[in-house]
This record gives structure tokens, sequence and C-alpha cells, in this order.
């Protein structure tokens, strides 16, 4: 470890440098030689270097989807080129060039936090072995050396012996006691962090070998911050507990507003969508129309989760826009239309379903004469709805009067044709 910190020893000032400066701020408050101000100090660094590494976050999750995304064809690649990895390799690189994704950008917060964090190392380091470094001089290096968190040094390690703990003012059971809760935290935030990724915010629609790859991820990187957290000082065990809880808020966030397409995330996230806009009729926030824009620019091949949010809108009278708006859809606007207007298209839709003809039999189909009746009767009744009042007593007439069509109907049913030789009947059956 001391030989890899010694490799960023470039940044070692810059880090010290704002250590100090942070130092130098809450030494005012709790006292230049305390705990509070040197490990304030760090976790502002820890702060610090995690803002300015948002916009890496940021394409991170971009670069993490894209990956997700390609994960069927990357499978079929490795399938047909499976005895030939130059030309799978060749495939690969063609693959990402042509969607835009770059497999190491899931690796930027890590690699580009990585200087920052081995610099601190050393820093500590020096703390440790009693060496000014970087712009820390003789009197911040005694009074780093008297801060204590919770009784344990800034500089001790958890496998210290009882010699070199005592030289730093403490004892090995207060040492050993802090760095390992420490540890702990810091690999359960780890597992968290991990787990909340898998069982939340991963598409659960397609099983590709990325999943198996994070769920082992899952618990190889709890194991490996376990061993790798006895060789390190407190104030980098507080470092990377500090940088651990930052990840699962950052992502805690993500997962809440800006959820994987097709994950639970998602569904739950669409949920809460439903029902804030429908209350209000209206899409308040930008994240919010980004993503419905991006539901209805997706069209049929949307998800169960995205259909669902589409027909909850329908429901609602709404409509979703192809600019991430919503409307009010034309069946609502028929319902808030005149009541006549409403009335009279309902009115008229039933009729118009209700008369329509049954099946006929193949005797009714050769004379055609119930057909006639059937359209004479669905004619009646549709001009009924639009005859004035005064009509009524000569409708009542008319339909007392004989119908000539009952006749001919009569006779179809018997058997006989109208106004021609007559066919004999068939022989009935037994």
């Amino acid at each position: 470890m001391d030989t890899i910190a010694s490799l960023f020893s470039f940044i070692t000032t810059p880090v010290s440098w704002v250590i100090v400066q942070f130092h130098t701020v809450y030494g005012a408050i709790f006292g230049p030689d305390t705990g509070w101000a040197w490990g304030l100090s760090i976790v502002s660094l820890v702060i610090l270097i995690r803002i300015c590494l948002i916009p890496l976050f940021v394409k991170q999750i971009k670069a993490t989807r894209a990956m997700q995304t390609l994960q069927p064809e990357m499978k079929k690649i490795q399938e047909r080129y499976k005895n030939d990895k130059q030309r799978q390799s060749e495939e690969m690189m063609k693959l990402y060039k042509e969607s835009g994704t770059n497999p190491l950008s899931s690796c930027l917060p890590i690699l580009a936090q990585s200087p920052f964090f081995f610099a601190l190392y050393h820093v500590l380091n020096g703390i440790a072995s009693g060496t000014t470094i970087g712009v820390i001089n003789e009197s911040l290096l005694a009074s780093a050396r008297q801060a204590h968190i919770f009784g344990a040094p800034l500089a001790a390690k958890f496998k210290d012996g009882a010699a070199t703990v005592q030289a730093l003012g403490a004892t090995v059971t207060d040492v050993r006691v802090v760095t390992a809760v420490m540890i702990v935290l810091m690999s359960a935030s780890q597992f968290y962090t991990q787990r909340q990724l898998m069982t939340k915010n991963v598409d659960t629609t397609v099983k590709t070998p990325f999943m198996q790859q994070q769920k082992m991820l899952m618990y190889v990187f709890p194991v490996m911050f376990a061993v790798f957290g006895i060789n390190f000082p407190v104030g980098v065990l507080v470092y990377w507990l500090t940088t651990n809880v930052w990840t699962m808020g950052q992502q805690m966030y993500v997962i809440h507003n800006n959820p994987t397409p097709g994950s639970k995330a998602q569904a739950a996230y669409l949920e809460r969508l439903t029902k804030h806009v429908t209350h209000h009729g209206k899409v308040r926030r930008r994240s919010e129309k980004t993503i419905i824009k991006a539901i209805v620019a997706k069209g049929r091949d949307r998800n169960e989760f995205e259909r669902k949010f589409i027909n909850g809108l329908t429901k609602a009278g709404l409509a979703a826009q192809a600019d991430g708006s919503v409307m009010k859809s034309e069946g609502q606007a028929a319902v808030q239309a005149e009541d006549g207007a409403t009335t009279t298209a309902t009115v008229t839709a039933t009729a118009t379903k209700r008369q329509q003809p049954k099946r006929q039999s193949k005797s009714q189909r050769q004379t055609g004469g119930p057909k006639q009746a059937a359209d004479s009767v669905a004619s009646t009744s549709l001009e009924k709805s639009e005859e004035p009042e005064d009509a009524k007593p000569a409708a009542a007439a008319k339909k007392a009067a004989p119908n000539p069509g009952n006749g001919t109907r009569s006779k179809a049913q018997s058997g006989q044709r109208k106004g021609g030789p007559q066919r004999p009947k068939s022989p009935s059956k037994k």
C-alpha cells in the first residue's frame, strides 16, 4: 500500500493544503488539536471531491444503463464468434462505437477518486511516522498526532502494536474497537449500496451476464473492504466510510427520481408520477417531462410499467404528449361539452348498436324480405330520434297501419317464393 501511495505523491501537496484549510476553519470552532477538527476536515475533503465528481457520476449512470441495453447483443456476438476471439473483439468494439458506449465510463468515478484516496493515505502515513509532508509543517504534524477520534489516534491502524499505539497516546483496545466498528460500517454500507442497485434499479425483464457480475460484486466488494480496512489508518477509514455513505445517498436519490427502465424502482416511480399527474392535471418538474417524453418516444417498445402508466393517464382523461407534457384527451373533452350534444351522440350510438339485424337463416337470405324489414325498422328507429314532438301522432298512425312486409316474411318462412314458381317443400326428417 505504501508503494502504491508513493506513486501519487505528486498530489499530496494539494490534498494536504485542502485539509489544512478546512482544519483552520474547524479548529477555530472545536480547537486545533481535537479529533473533531481533523476528522471533519477529512469529511469535508470527501464532500468536496464527490461534488467535483458529480458529472462523472452522471456519465457513469448513463454508461451503466447503456451497457445493460447492449448485453443481449453482446451475448449474441460471443456465441456467434466464440471460436474467433479476434473477430469477437472487433465486433464488440464496433458495437460500442455504433452505440456510443464506453465500458470504462462506469469506472470513471472510482478511477478519478483513487489518486485523492492514495494521496490522503500518504499524508496520514507521514503523520503516523512523524514526517512532514506537503504543506503540513511541524506544528500541524504535532497537532494531528494529538487528535483522537473516539479515543483512536488519526494515524493509528488496526494491526499496530502496543508500542506504536502508545507513542500516539492511545491503547490497543481503543484503536481496535474503533477501527473494527468503522470497517464493519464501511463494508455494510458498500453491501447495501450494491444490493440496492441489484434489487431495485436493474432491468428485470432481461437476464444478462451483467446481472450475474453485479451480484458477484455485491459480495466481493464488502470482503475486499474488510480485508484492506485492517491496513488503513483511522483517518483513511473516516474518508472511505464518508465516501460510501455519500455514494449510498446519491444512489438512493437517483433510484428515486431517475430509475432504470424496466426495474422495480421504475414501477414505483411511475405509480407515484401517475397519482401526481392525475391529481394536478399537469407535469411540474423538468425531470418528469424528460421521462414522459422518453416513454412517448418508445411507442410500441414500452415495457409493462410504461404501458401501465400510459393507460393510467388515459383512464384519467389525460394524454401524454411528445414534449413530455400532458393534456386532456378527446374523450374527456366530449364529456365536458354541452349536455345536449353529448346526450345526442350517446343516444345515437346506442340506437345504432341496438338496431343491428339478427343473423338470418338460409331461406331469409334467399328472399331478402326480413333484411329489408330490418333495414326499414332500423331507419325508422333512427328517424324517430330526429322527429319533432308534433310528428309523434303521425308516427303512431303509421305504426298501426298494416305492414306489407309481414306477408313476405311469412311466405319466406314457409318456404314459398315471391312472385314465381313455388318450390316444393322438402320432406321432413324424422
